[in-house]
């Protein structure tokens, strides 16, 4: 799921405010210095964590051993409380009020390591700080303290499976974090039927987002970011009333089979921009259809991104290759030969164990000034942070009504 999409939003808005005059800066601050053993050449402020999580995941589940020194630098940028921002530049200088850490990176970072194995101590303390940042509704938002939203929510179920634990046990104020996505459920009548939304907007109203449908599927299976494919069930079923979380991950496959139908992909729609492939939006979803069974859809999604997705990658970088390698994983297809890539080599090509430790596999498709290497544009990040400002939600796929039984 990118679940970075709906947390960036929120920390930019929170931490740069306007964007738009931000972006037209001429004379940006410069990036920090890279660290040898991060995947990625963009600057990591603001998902160092998160993609070097992705990219560790992702070569584990391809069957390959990550360098030492790109796992310990990931351990080392734990807070003592356990909790991680995207990026500390001194990981020797301890957090403090000023630490922008989130759920996010956190859960990332705990999925990775509990699927490496060996950094229980690490993952033990992750998951404490998760648990003591639980809203009373039973979810996560970005920032501790901050509303319940769908991608956190599910992104720290994720993390609760992956090191162990039983989701539906984790409650505060007796809800657990099924309850909060219970709540983020579209009804089946009106438009968006049985999708998820990001959070209520500003009049407390749900609107249909593709990406925290992706994210919702998956958190309401109790699914991290790597899965493989659930039973085939029927996607053409209508929807029906979530009395609970496997109905609710029912609905939102349904809604994303809908919206997948007519291209094989979605799209981002943004502000006077046209609508463009959103290519990472599309892994998620075939990630989220694959678990949920609906196996034919799953199948069309990813042989669109097969054929379409590798400038993108290349350009996004070590979280976009991740992202692919996870689609292709719960697809049951192989990620060494994606339509004539090898993504796990391409993943591999943007860590410490490439010469020059840097990406030589993207260096020729990049555009430094344009491209982040977060899995998304700075164009994009503008667009989303202006979106997030007005309260509407982000990369909202084209609303379908869902087909009634």
């Amino acid at each position: 799921m990118n679940v970075l999409r709906s947390a960036a939003v929120l920390a930019a808005v929170a931490v740069i405010g306007a964007a738009a005059p931000a972006a037209a800066d001429s004379s940006p601050s410069p990036s920090p210095a890279l660290p040898s053993a991060l995947y990625g050449d963009g600057d990591p402020r603001y998902d160092g964590v998160w993609r070097q999580s992705l990219a560790l995941l992702a070569q584990h589940t391809a069957g390959v051993e990550p360098p030492k020194a790109a796992v310990d630098w990931l351990t080392g940028q734990q807070c003592a409380d356990g909790s991680f921002a995207p990026y500390r530049a001194d990981p020797a200088k301890a957090c403090d009020a000023k630490t922008m850490v989130d759920t996010n990176q956190t859960a990332a970072a705990v999925q990775a390591l509990a699927a490496l194995g060996g950094h229980d101590d690490v993952t033990d303390k992750a998951v404490d700080w998760l648990k003591s940042a639980q809203n009373k509704d039973g979810g996560w938002g970005y920032t501790a303290g901050g509303a319940s939203d769908t991608n956190s929510t599910s992104v720290v179920i994720g993390a609760l499976s992956a090191s162990g634990g039983n989701p539906a046990e984790v409650k505060k104020d007796g809800r657990s974090p099924y309850d909060a996505l219970l709540k983020l459920a579209l009804p089946c009548e009106g438009d968006g039927a049985g999708a998820f939304a990001f959070q209520p907007d500003k009049k407390g109203e749900l609107v249909a987002n593709a990406d925290a449908t992706a994210a919702g599927v998956l958190g309401s299976l109790g699914k991290g970011l790597v899965t493989g494919p659930g039973k085939a069930r029927n996607a053409d079923a209508g929807c029906e009333k979530a009395d609970g979380p496997a109905q609710a991950a029912a609905n939102g496959a349904a809604h994303l089979t809908d919206a997948l139908a007519e291209d094989a992909h979605l799209t981002s729609a943004l502000p006077g921009a046209e609508d463009q492939p959103d290519y990472g939006n599309t892994a998620d979803a075939v990630v989220a259809l694959a678990a949920q069974g609906a196996t034919e859809q799953a199948g069309k999604s990813l042989a669109w991104l097969e054929e379409n997705a590798a400038d993108w990658a290349a350009q996004s970088g070590p979280a976009a290759y991740a992202q692919l390698v996870f689609a292709a994983h719960a697809a049951g297809a192989d990620p060494r030969d994606f339509g004539g890539t090898d993504l796990v080599k391409q993943l591999t090509a943007t860590g410490p164990s490439a010469s020059g430790g840097a990406l030589e596999a993207t260096a020729k498709a990049k555009d430094d000034k344009d491209e982040p290497d977060s899995g998304f544009g700075v164009w994009w990040f503008v667009g989303v942070c202006l979106v997030a400002g007005i309260g509407i939600g982000i990369l909202i796929s084209g609303r379908r009504k869902r087909r009634q039984p």
